[in-house]
């Protein structure tokens, strides 16, 4: 059963069976977690599904709520010796933006690159709703990270988000040494539909003969279509993503007759996976997205790819960037930096 043609009886089936095993997935949340999806409410946050597009990029993110809860604390956080740039990049019909991320530290030439994709299920999201996320990386792995605003869909109809992402992917191959960059030292990076773009520059840099990624660094990565997977019922009413909330992203991103079985959104039923850089791949335990995660790890092993996947339970869709109050966000981003930070040791040259 997918998306675009399940019937909404079957969705609804899948909604009473979980009523009856899984119970409310949101009682196992971590405390920290919790607190930040409260503030969430407390900012009038309101499920994706009752939205439009134009309303769900306006009202207020989990950062938000991170920087409320950090306000009524009189925290301030700390500088991460991370500077930012807003610049224009090659997209697939024009340029996009984007923003260079460059820790303190980084020698004149030859530093490694991460080209990073902003999470939001092709809908939204953008450069400022994953900021944390690409701080993160920089400063964790010293490397230079490039987070692409790719076209978001309705506006921009599939594939244009994956265009922007290839297109991204050979200039940043272009600019590597005029950016202080070494063009065999490059990542790629993303969250949900940025995991599924990540994915996709591995698999065309593989195809296409030329350069490839060192690494693929996967959070809670888009990888099918398919509703009826097992976390989709047991996550059914998750906050902030759920069961609705994925249809809601679904539909939008498979209008205009975009096939369901199409391959570059789901990764994990493709047999031809062999021969992609090594993946790490973050798992959130309260997301619909959990089990084509899970998937995705088995077919890049089963094709012989190098993978680790981690799961984190007590946290859900989107915790990835939280660091500053959710103590998972800051395992997983030492998971995911430690593994870059390997890939890029054991690139040629080095």
């Amino acid at each position: 059963m997918t998306t675009s043609s399940a019937p909404d009886d079957a969705n609804e089936s899948i909604g009473r069976l979980a009523e009856l095993i899984g119970g409310d997935p949101m009682a196992g949340l971590d405390t920290d977690m919790k607190a930040v999806l409260d503030m969430l409410a407390q900012l009038d946050e309101r499920p994706l599904e009752q939205l439009t597009p134009a309303e769900a990029r306006q009202q207020a993110g989990m950062n938000d709520a991170v920087a409320a809860l950090m306000a009524r604390a009189g925290t301030v956080p700390e500088d991460d010796a991370v500077a930012a740039e807003d610049v224009m990049v090659s997209g697939g019909d024009g340029e996009v933006p984007a923003r260079l991320y460059r820790p303190s530290g980084l020698r004149e030439r030859l530093n490694p690159l991460i080209l990073f994709f902003h999470g939001g299920g092709f809908v939204t999201g953008d450069l400022d709703s994953h900021d944390w996320s690409a701080r993160a990386l920089a400063r964790r792995t010293g490397a230079i990270v490039l987070s692409v605003g790719y076209r978001l869909t309705p506006e921009h109809g599939f594939p244009a988000a994956h265009d922007d992402a290839w297109a991204a992917w050979n200039w940043l191959s272009r600019q590597a040494h005029r950016l202080g960059g070494d063009p065999r030292q490059v990542a790629v990076a993303g969250e949900d539909a940025g995991a599924n773009l990540a994915a996709y520059v591995a698999v065309l840099a593989r195809d296409q003969g030329g350069h490839q990624p060192v690494h693929q660094a996967l959070i809670h990565p888009m990888a099918d279509t398919d509703l009826s997977r097992p976390s989709y019922g047991e996550a059914l009413r998750a906050r902030p993503i759920g069961l609705a909330a994925m249809r809601w992203r679904l539909r939008h991103l498979l209008a205009d007759g975009v096939p369901e079985d199409e391959p570059r959104l789901q990764l994990a039923r493709r047999t031809d996976l062999a021969g992609l850089a090594p993946a790490s791949i973050v798992l959130a335990g309260i997301d619909p997205l959990r089990s084509e995660g899970e998937a995705l790890a088995a077919a890049l092993h089963q094709a012989g790819v190098p993978v680790n996947c981690w799961s984190y339970d007590g946290v859900t869709q989107g915790f990835f960037g939280l660091g500053l109050i959710v103590t998972k966000a800051l395992f997983a981003q030492a998971d995911i930096a430690g593994a870059l930070t390997q890939a890029f040791a054991a690139a040629p040259g080095r």
